[in-house]
């Protein structure tokens, strides 16, 4: 079981107490660092917007990137590497059935 950690993080001016896995900090540390910083971005870009609708603009930029990163996954040497193994399980099925 992950040892649990105690954590606070700022989003612009909204705090944030956390228990999350020791091991993730980093993660919830880097990802509180990227939303203010697109959130600063949208303060600046869209000066009269309320904060609601900055935070909306911040998530939809991040689902975004996370949906197009996805997307450009290029798997092709994964499935190479499985057609490879297939050919070797295959290939001991094979070499076992004829010796039977």
């Amino acid at each position: 079981m992950a040892e649990k950690q105690n954590i606070r993080l700022q989003l612009d001016v909204h705090p944030l107490s956390l228990t999350i896995d020791r091991d993730l900090e980093p993660f919830y540390r880097e990802g509180a660092r990227l939303l203010n910083q697109r959130f600063q971005y949208y303060r600046r870009t869209m000066p009269k917007a309320t904060s609601e609708q900055l935070w909306m603009y911040v998530a939809l930029q991040l689902a975004v990137n996370w949906r197009s990163d996805v997307n450009a996954k290029d798997i092709t040497p994964i499935m190479q590497q499985l057609a490879a193994l297939d050919e070797q399980v295959q290939s001991a099925l094979n070499e076992k059935q004829n010796k039977s």
